[in-house]
């Protein structure tokens, strides 16, 4: 893995493009290194990085569908359409604005200078459902280790073009950046990172099917990748699947249905579920008029 890779993803100190800007000095091995450089197992990593300016993110008073929430964590349902956190184009109306007016101490728990107050997973701008959000540093490490030993389990619900074969499955490939267009991921043959999704058919229609997703592993636009690489592309899905003649102005049909966690101070995890959102049962009463849903 890459070395400002593993900083943002393993690490979790600051983004990718971040790193360039924060990095004052990198050694590997007691010896000058550069950010890209691939590490290995046994690498000793040395380095001085400067402190985040201030991202003067501000609380904003957005209605929050909170699905649990005691002194350490907070599970919310996310609507389709908000942003995770603040980031280039997206400086309010994220979850994150949002948080930072619901949870009064978060931004004194975090700092002021952190971007993503209490974030350990994500979800796209354009995928509703489950997400869990640690409100001070202890819940969030506690959290953490769990989405890095890949123990947490998350299950989604998409609505996709086309039926996968077989009904019950598994796919394991590389995911890299596209390199013709850098807001999107494609499966390689080598490079990249391993990425594991499971599958299973819940009910077919005509030329359409709902599909039950389980990502083994968490790689950015993972579930849309690998249902595209079947030739069963997400519906509504404007990255990876084509306009759909049938319905074009529907937006992607892909929902977090359930998050199975431990949460702080617990030993057994729990579940916590998100029912089907409605643009996903009227598209489906829609391709099935006479079964209905």
């Amino acid at each position: 893995m890459r070395i400002d890779l593993f900083l943002a993803e393993r690490l979790c100190l600051f983004s990718r493009s971040q790193a360039r800007s924060r990095v004052v000095s990198l050694e590997v091995n007691g010896a000058p290194s550069r950010l890209g450089k691939r590490l290995r197992l046994g690498d000793r990593i040395s380095l001085v990085f400067s402190e985040a300016p201030g991202p003067d993110i501000a609380a904003e008073e957005i209605s929050l569908s909170v699905i649990f929430e005691n002194a350490d964590v907070i599970v919310v349902d996310k609507p389709q359409g908000m942003v995770v956190h603040p980031g280039s184009g997206n400086r309010s109306g994220t979850l994150v604005n949002s948080l930072l007016f619901h949870c009064k101490g978060l931004a004194g728990e975090f700092g002021a200078g952190d971007p993503r107050p209490g974030i350990v997973h994500r979800l796209d701008k354009d995928t509703s459902g489950v997400i869990i959000v640690a409100k001070n540093a202890r819940a969030h490490d506690f959290l953490a280790r769990q989405f890095q030993a890949r123990t947490v389990k998350k299950d989604y619900i998409a609505i996709v073009k086309g039926l996968p074969s077989p009904a019950v499955g598994s796919l394991e490939t590389r995911i890299a950046r596209d390199p013709r267009n850098r807001k999107r991921f494609v499966c390689v043959r080598s490079g990249g990172r391993i990425a594991v999704t499971a599958w299973k058919v819940i009910r077919s229609f005509e030329g359409y099917s709902l599909v039950a997703l389980r990502p083994r592993t968490g790689r950015t636009h993972q579930l849309r990748v690998h249902m595209r690489y079947l030739r069963t592309p997400i519906v509504g899905d404007p990255l990876y699947s084509r306009r759909d003649g049938t319905f074009p102005g529907v937006t992607l049909m892909l929902h977090a249905r359930k998050l199975v966690i431990v949460i702080p101070g617990e030993e057994m995890p729990r579940t916590f579920e998100s029912p089907l959102p409605e643009r996903m049962v009227e598209l489906l009463h829609n391709v099935s008029p006479k079964n209905g849903l």
